[in-house]
Parts: structure tokens; C-alpha cells; sequence
């Protein structure tokens, strides 16, 4: 039986993805850079990320800089002004609670993070979150998933993590923790061989955690 469960945040508990792709091609249009979905997420499931195509393409270091401050502000409108919660996730949630711990283990900025959580119902069930402030190294490297395991003080076999992403995924199995990958439509063409479990809905964790 599992004890623990450690998720990503975006794309697991919030529907983000999209938005957060949407803001880096409208930053990027601005300066002629089409941001190509398709390179776009096979760069995010190595650790790259909006600005690679954009250096590809010959941007400067300082334009760069420009656009991060851009993407950013158009990326925290999307969080204030777009629906993004996920069906049933506060009440899955919630009956989880009664029977392991549970934090989030996210790449997101603490800022994008606490503007995503307001008066949204689910960090009330997390011991913590582990933003991207909070460790060195990003995912796919262990370390996000590691750091949470000392946290918690718990051992590898009684862990789970529940990932969306190729990028989360590889993390996971460098960290030698059962992952089940969560189906998202946005990351949905990515590579999951690796995973441990597949998922339609987070109703699922239910049966894996028993």
C-alpha cells in the first residue's frame, strides 16, 4: 500500500499547459519566432523549454529576457482570467486525504503557483509544495522528487507520483519512484513507456494506492 503521493501540479490538479504554451507563442509572434507545438513539447520532455526554438531562430540574449518578462504577464492573465480546474480533483482529493499524505512537486514559479492556488481548494490537503524555487536542478533531473522524499521521510517503495508529462515522467524513474502518468490531451503524443501506471482521471488512485 501506498503513503504517500506526490504530485505535479500542472496539467495534474489545473488544466495550465495550454495557457502557459499559448503565452510563450504570443510572446514569441512579437518578434516573427512561430512556436512550434510539436518541437515545443519535445523540447519540454528534455528540459527545454519556450526559449530554445526562440535561440534556434536567432534570438538575442537580451530580446530573450524581454519576451520572458512578456510571456510571464500574458501567461498570469490566462491564470486569472481562464477556467482552469479539472473536474472532480478537490473531491478525489479529499477522500485520498483520509488514507495517505500528499504534497506537490512543480516546476512552476511561486508566483504563477500562488496565483493558480487562490481560493482554489486543494493545498488545504497537502503537507507542502516544492516549487521551482526550492530545489537546483528542474525536472527530468530526481532531485524535485528526492528533496519531497526527505521531506516526507519516506521510503521509495511506499511513494507514488502522479506526472502528466514525459519530462515528469523521466524524473520520476531517475528517482526510482512508481509513477502513474495521468492522461492530458496537451501531452497526450508523448513518450509514457516508462511509466508504472496509466491513468484516465486521478478517480483511478483510488485502486493504486490499496
Amino acid at each position: 500500500m501506498k503513503k504517500y503521493i506526490l504530485f505535479d501540479n500542472d496539467g495534474v490538479l489545473v488544466d495550465t499547459e495550454h495557457w502557459y504554451y499559448r503565452a510563450g507563442e504570443r510572446a514569441l509572434a512579437s518578434v516573427g519566432v512561430r512556436l512550434d507545438l510539436d518541437e515545443y513539447l519535445k523540447d519540454m520532455a528534455h528540459g527545454l523549454g519556450t526559449w530554445h526554438q526562440a535561440i534556434l531562430a536567432g534570438i538575442d540574449d537580451a530580446t530573450i529576457d524581454r519576451l520572458k518578462v512578456l510571456r510571464n504577464e500574458y501567461y498570469q492573465h490566462s491564470l486569472r482570467t481562464e477556467a482552469i480546474e479539472i473536474d472532480g480533483v478537490v473531491d478525489v482529493l479529499a477522500e485520498l486525504a483520509q488514507h495517505v499524505s500528499m504534497a506537490i512537486v512543480t516546476t512552476s514559479k511561486k508566483a504563477d503557483f500562488d496565483l493558480i492556488h487562490a481560493d482554489r481548494g486543494i493545498l488545504r490537503y497537502m503537507d507542502f509544495v516544492l516549487a521551482r524555487d526550492d530545489y537546483a536542478q528542474p525536472k527530468p533531473h530526481p532531485e524535485p522528487y528526492l528533496t519531497a522524499l526527505e521531506r516526507f521521510g519516506a521510503t521509495k517503495v511506499e511513494t507514488l507520483i502522479v506526472e502528466d508529462s514525459a519530462r515528469g515522467l523521466r524524473s520520476a524513474v531517475a528517482a526510482g519512484i512508481d509513477c502513474a502518468v495521468v492522461h492530458n490531451d496537451f501531452t497526450r503524443a508523448q513518450d509514457f513507456s516508462g511509466a508504472t501506471h496509466r491513468i484516465a482521471n486521478l478517480c483511478e488512485l483510488r485502486d493504486l494506492i490499496r
